[in-house]
Parts: C-alpha cells; sequence; structure tokens
C-alpha cells in the first residue's frame, strides 16, 4: 500500500509540474503510431530530454492527466516485476474516469526492472499501444528490444548533437553570408570538432569538460561494458577502449592490440578481444563502417573502420587524438552522415580510396573525401585525381571533398569537383 501511495505522489507531482524546458532536437518521435517507440543510443546522449519534448508537444493537444511519466531510477521507486502493475493502479485511482486506452505512458530507465518486457507486453497487448520507452545501454540495446517485444516496437537512435544542434544549442543564426554570423559559425565549428556533442557539455564551464566527459567514458567502462558482461580483465578492457578511441578514423587491429598486451604482461586472448569490440559497438562507444564491396559477405566479414561516437570523448581520454585536426574533422564527417541515416561505407582497392561511399537501395549516389586543409596544389591534385577515379569508377559525375574552411568548385574531365566548409555541409 505504501508503495502505491508513493506512486500516486510521483504521478500527481509530474501533472502540476509547468511544462518542460527543453531545446528542440532534429529528431521527432511519431506520437500515434500503434507501436511501442523506444529510444536507444549513446549514454547521456539527450534519450530522456527527447522524451520530454514529446510530452510537451502531447500536451499541446490534451489535457497532460492523460500522459504518465514514471523514470526508474527515482530512488522513491523499489519496485519488482510483479509490482508494476501498481503503477496502473495509482494512476486508475487518482484518475477513475480517465480510460487507459487513451493516455500515454513514457518509462525512462525501465530496464533497472528485471523482465521489465513483460509488463510492456502486456500493458501494450491490453491497455494502450501509446507507449514510449528509453533505457541506458548497458541493459537495453537496440537489438535485445526487437527480441523483447517482437515486432510491437519502433526503435530510434540517439546520437549526441549534430552540428545544426549544436548551433541552434548555442543560439547561433546559421546565416552564411552574414559576416557576423559566419564568424560565430566557423568558431562553433573549431568548437565542436574538439569538444564533441554531448548536450551536457554546452551547459559547463569549458575547464570541465575532460572531467565530464572521463566521467562518461568510466561509467560506460564499469557499468556498460565490465557490469553488464562480467568482464574481470579490467586493465585489458580498459587499454582496449583507449585504443579504440585512438584509432578513430582508423582500421583497428586486434592481433596489433593483442601483441600491445602480451608486451605489457597483460593476458588476454584473441578472442576476447573481439568480444571487447562488439562490446564497444553494443554501448555506441565504437561505430564500424565497412569497406564496399559487391558481395554482400564480403562487406559483413571483411576489414572495417572504426570511429568514435564524440570527438570531445576522444580528446579527453586521448590526449594525443587532439593534435590532428584531419582526424577530428573525419570523425565528425562519419557522425553527421550516420545520424542521417542511410548506407555508407569506405572503399579501398590497390589503386585508389575514398573515406566515405553513400548508398540508396545497394547503388553508390555520392562519393565524399575529407580534407582538412586544400590549401596547398600538391593537395589540391592528390585528392581531386583520387576523388575523380572513384567517381568514374561508379558512375558519378560529382564528388564531394569536405574541408575545414576550403570552398571552391574544379571542373574535370566529366566529373565535377565540389569542396566545400564542414559547415556548410552540415547546416
Amino acid at each position: 500500500m505504501q508503495k502505491k501511495e508513493h506512486l500516486k505522489q510521483i504521478i500527481r507531482d509530474f501533472h502540476l509540474q509547468e511544462e518542460f524546458n527543453v531545446l528542440p532536437r532534429e529528431i521527432t518521435i511519431p506520437i500515434n503510431t500503434g507501436k511501442i517507440i523506444s529510444l536507444v543510443g549513446a549514454r547521456r546522449s539527450g534519450k530522456t530530454f527527447i522524451l520530454y519534448g514529446t510530452i510537451n508537444r502531447i500536451t499541446r493537444d490534451i489535457n497532460k492527466t492523460q500522459t504518465l511519466f514514471i523514470n526508474f531510477e527515482d530512488e522513491r521507486l523499489d519496485l519488482s516485476l510483479e509490482e508494476l502493475d501498481l503503477i496502473l493502479q495509482a494512476y486508475s485511482e487518482l484518475y477513475p474516469n480517465q480510460r487507459l486506452a487513451e493516455c500515454y505512458f513514457f518509462f525512462d530507465e525501465i530496464q533497472n526492472i528485471p523482465g521489465w518486457e513483460k509488463f510492456v507486453r502486456r500493458t501494450y497487448d491490453n491497455i494502450t499501444r501509446n507507449i514510449f520507452i528509453t533505457g541506458s545501454n548497458s541493459k537495453l540495446l537496440g537489438s535485445e528490444i526487437a527480441t523483447s517485444l517482437r515486432g510491437r516496437t519502433l526503435c530510434f537512435d540517439v546520437f549526441p548533437l549534430s552540428f545544426r544542434e549544436y548551433l541552434n544549442f548555442k543560439g547561433i543564426e546559421r546565416d552564411v553570408y552574414s559576416s557576423r554570423q559566419l564568424a560565430y559559425i566557423r568558431n562553433a565549428q573549431a568548437a565542436f570538432l574538439r569538444q564533441g556533442g554531448f548536450p551536457e557539455t554546452l551547459f559547463v564551464e569549458e575547464r570541465l569538460h575532460p572531467k565530464l566527459l572521463q566521467e562518461y567514458f568510466n561509467a560506460l567502462l564499469y557499468q556498460d561494458i565490465a557490469e553488464r558482461h562480467n568482464v574481470n580483465n579490467l586493465p585489458a578492457l580498459k587499454y582496449f577502449l583507449k585504443k579504440l578511441l585512438a584509432s578513430s578514423t582508423k582500421q583497428l587491429s586486434i592481433n596489433k592490440t593483442y601483441n600491445d598486451l602480451k608486451s605489457a604482461n597483460i593476458k588476454i586472448g584473441k578472442n576476447t578481444l573481439y568480444e571487447f569490440l562488439e562490446y564497444a559497438q553494443n554501448s555506441y562507444l565504437g561505430l564500424i563502417l565497412p569497406r564496399f564491396d559487391q558481395s554482400l559477405i564480403a562487406r559483413e566479414l571483411g576489414e572495417k573502420k572504426i570511429y568514435a561516437i564524440d570527438t570531445g570523448l576522444c580528446n579527453a581520454v586521448e590526449f594525443r587524438f587532439s593534435e590532428d585536426r584531419g582526424k577530428a574533422l573525419e570523425n565528425n564527417v562519419f557522425l553527421e552522415l550516420k545520424k542521417r541515416g542511410g548506407q555508407i561505407f569506405y572503399y579501398r582497392d590497390d589503386s585508389c580510396e575514398c573515406d566515405f561511399l553513400i548508398a540508396d537501395r545497394g547503388k553508390i549516389i555520392e562519393a565524399i573525401q575529407v580534407c582538412f586543409d586544400l590549401s596547398t596544389p600538391e593537395t589540391q591534385k592528390r585528392e581531386i585525381k583520387g576523388l575523380k577515379k572513384i567517381c568514374s569508377r561508379f558512375g558519378l559525375d560529382k564528388g564531394t571533398i569536405i574541408t575545414n574552411d576550403t570552398r571552391e568548385e574544379f571542373e574535370t574531365e566529366a566529373v565535377n569537383i565540389e569542396a566545400i566548409p564542414f559547415y556548410r555541409k552540415f547546416i
């Protein structure tokens, strides 16, 4: 009875709150789909605040009492799976005339309740189709949600801020034709490449960014991976994850990492390192980019490049990363492309390579190179020659070089090459 009374207090306090003060994100969560909406993604990337924004949208058309929001990290809650029905009972006793089928249920960090999926499935099948859930990726992965909810869910990946969102959060107008605004945009780009896009970093002093991001890394290391997967060899895991961040934009060699650990007298098997790589992907620390091949099997089993979820995180954990601005630019280009969805590959053969190929239903539609500084004739000649060859190979009449601040067009035989700054391409 006491737990039900606590739930009533939590529910009623929520209904008496003012509208959530949240900055809009570019990801828009659909409302009346008839499916469970699941938000998954990197830790501290803003999943809860996207829920808040969704609640704001819904409650502009209906009474707020038709929404139910429960944060399962609330210290006042101590519920087992068998007690989750108390939530519905508490709500119904507060609002006996409200039809539950017309309510919108928001369950934040629901993975804290073992067996949560049984409650959500039962609620969806018997009570309401309007359910939204988020969870820490330490216990709630996109693949696990799909399995647990068996076709009842639409799953959305949430990443740290895109550059457009970063500018919006900073209050910078996206007007590249205003000299004043362009100066702000260029400065913001330099900060974005260095500090990354985790939302919380925009609201703390810059001197605290490294400490804050190191806390993110430690939470990911100890909670999302070590605790979840019962990893006991913490020195090897920590070394591997730091190595992964340092290797961003490159191929991560398991053999080399194994030999480095062996030289440091850290005993670990190669199979365990492959498991560490899978854990890093599942926790969104490292994102994989496959090499393009016409063969689907070759794509899946062939060599891959690794990219970090955030360049600010790289700089906080691997100090040498900040010295390579080209690396930071390439990593952020990958993240921007990833946030836009679609198929992305890199390409390499004996005669040429390309940082990013964009495909639509298996057909290559865009080729993109990344070059921080395109100011010298030698660099221009090298980048244009390579991109032209790639475009010819895939039947493209245009290629793009994303730069730090160079904007220029190069007309070559059959292929038009456009150099465009990062801030123009992605705003």
